[in-house]
């Protein structure tokens, strides 16, 4: 059984995955939002009892509100930290986004490896894809288990909402693209789990999103 847990972190309210294989207790962190040391310890509580081991940590997109635990999390779990290679400037940056909302922030390790869509992430036996979304920013990047019907889409998709696309680097267009091209053609059934706010699915959002219609 793949299981997803989800979180909520730091000042920006974003969503934290900690998605694990029963069978081989292998676990992913993806986009490790912990801001404090309460926060991490809150994921390794589900660690400890479930008797995980964390084989990746992965940011979906390097803005600062998904990338803050990335130094708490390395340094805990002792896994490759992958992130998109597109984005690697903003993670590079990310004391100047902290500057910006005035807010402490430990510098991220340098990634291990590239988020590749030609290359696919492994808990036990379900394969974790890789798609590029890019548009939020300019890595964008969502992943997806088929046989669960799952996908984790970062800031990309939300439910009735997309992610902004203001910030440096970011195209509304693009982002569209990617939606309609990409996120549109999986299967209606499947659930996505956003970088904020509640979880939907894709059918829903083909009919009800009000930036996609």
């Amino acid at each position: 059984m793949l299981n997803i847990e989800t979180f909520i972190f730091n000042p920006f309210q974003e969503n934290t995955y900690l998605l694990w294989d029963d069978d081989s207790c292998e676990a992913m962190l993806v986009d490790p939002g912990m801001s404090n040391d309460m926060e991490i310890s809150l994921v390794d509580t589900v660690v400890e009892n479930n008797s995980l081991k964390v084989k990746y940590i992965v940011n979906t997109h390097c803005h600062i509100d998904h990338t803050f635990g990335n130094y708490r999390a390395v340094e805990k779990y002792n896994a490759p930290l992958l992130v998109p290679k597109e984005d690697e400037l903003l993670l590079e940056n990310m004391p100047t986004q902290a500057n910006i909302f005035g807010l402490d922030y430990k510098q991220s390790p340098e990634p291990d490896d590239y988020l590749d869509p030609a290359i696919h992430l492994f808990l036990g036996e379900f394969k974790i894809e890789i798609i590029k979304t890019p548009g939020h920013s300019p890595g964008g990047t969502c992943l997806y288990n088929a046989e669960t019907s799952i996908c984790i889409t970062g800031d990309t998709l939300f439910r009735e909402g997309i992610g902004r696309t203001d910030l440096w680097g970011g195209s509304y267009d693009t982002l569209i693209e990617s939606i309609k091209t990409k996120l549109f053609q999986l299967p209606d059934n499947v659930k996505i789990f956003p970088g904020h706010g509640d979880t939907s699915t894709i059918g829903f959002e083909k009919a009800s999103n009000p930036f996609i219609l």
